[in-house]
């Protein structure tokens, strides 16, 4: 199959474009939002193909794989023709939580495909069919030593997002231990024994995140973090926050989950103190992370849902609804 879609969460993108098919990447020369082509720090396979939207035209096309609502619009315009779509929600719900309404409520010709339970049960979907493909991740090359005292948070943006990662929680942990923190837009961070690596190779920082002894998530409402489950992948201890679908992903002896910070402070201190107990809730967090969110599991659920969606007429559209990379 030859599918059409945009470069906007390399996190979850690396794993869609890991499937049997082709995927068509728009690419402008400014690489802006609109056309980022393939990613800089994440590795792709050669399927991954990059195309201007001059070129679209006279490109066959299956699916149009969409994740924000402006692609629709370009879709139809650098095709020239209609093509089934399939749109991909990264958000959780917003506004009047947890009456929000989904964009797509009440329709009959699309199907919502939550990546999480929870947004299933949280987004106002109508009438409209829903079902639920949880997240798949690439089980990182890097494995767990945990040798480097030291806690580690990957997130995007937690700056300008603020109390939505838990920005404000990190210094409650930073008179235990250093953290560090990964990701986009980490450099504005500030205060003592807090360390940004802004924006690194993807399997670079695997390599630094299996270093540490623990992995920190503190992120308040996003679906499910592909962080988080990367981080199980390696075999990282684990102290979250039970909000979203944290709550579900992390099971009980992969580390600790609750609301209660006292309680997580307490968590990432005995792990610190106690390397083999660190060892033993990261294997239980990798078993977890293996059975759960494998990459198998995850492309056979899109290619079911991809011949289904060609199979209909093109004008009908599937929705998948889905948490925030």
């Amino acid at each position: 199959m030859r599918i059409l879609t945009w470069h906007v969460h390399a996190a979850w993108s690396t794993a869609f474009v890991s499937g049997g098919h082709e995927y068509l990447v728009p690419t402008l020369p400014d690489r802006g939002p609109l056309g980022r082509g393939r990613p800089r720090t994440y590795l792709w396979p050669g399927n991954a193909i990059e195309v201007s939207p001059d070129d679209l035209r006279h490109e066959h096309v299956d699916v149009v794989v969409l994740q924000r609502p402006e692609e629709e619009d370009l879709a139809r315009l650098w095709l020239g023709r209609s093509v089934p779509m399939i749109y991909v929600e990264h958000n959780t719900p917003r506004g009047d939580v947890p009456d929000t309404r989904h964009p797509l409520a009440d329709r009959d010709d699309v199907t919502i495909v939550h990546v999480t339970h929870f947004n299933d049960l949280f987004w106002d979907c109508g009438s409209t069919r829903t079902t639920v493909i949880e997240h798949g991740v690439a089980e990182p090359d890097a494995h767990w030593t945990g040798d480097v005292a030291r806690l580690a948070v990957v997130t995007n943006e937690p700056v300008r997002r603020g109390r939505v990662t838990g920005t404000d929680l990190i210094g409650r942990f930073t008179d235990i231990a250093p953290v560090d923190v990964f990701g986009i837009g980490v450099t504005g961070l500030a205060g003592p024994n807090v360390r940004p690596y802004e924006d690194p190779d993807q399997h670079v920082m695997h390599g630094f995140v299996a270093r540490r002894r623990v992995y920190l998530h503190l992120t308040r409402w996003t679906s499910l973090g592909l962080s988080l489950i990367e981080a199980m992948h390696m075999g990282c201890p684990i102290v979250a926050l039970a909000t979203t679908e944290a709550a579900m992903a992390v099971p009980a002896r992969a580390g600790v989950v609750s609301t209660n910070v006292a309680e997580l402070r307490d968590a990432a201190q005995y792990y610190l103190e106690d390397h083999d107990a660190a060892r033993r809730a990261g294997s239980i967090a990798r078993r977890a992370a293996a059975l759960r969110y494998g990459l198998p599991r995850f492309l056979a659920d899109w290619d079911r849902l991809l011949a289904d969606v060609t199979a209909t007429p093109p004008v009908a559209a599937v929705l998948s609804a889905g948490g925030q990379s």
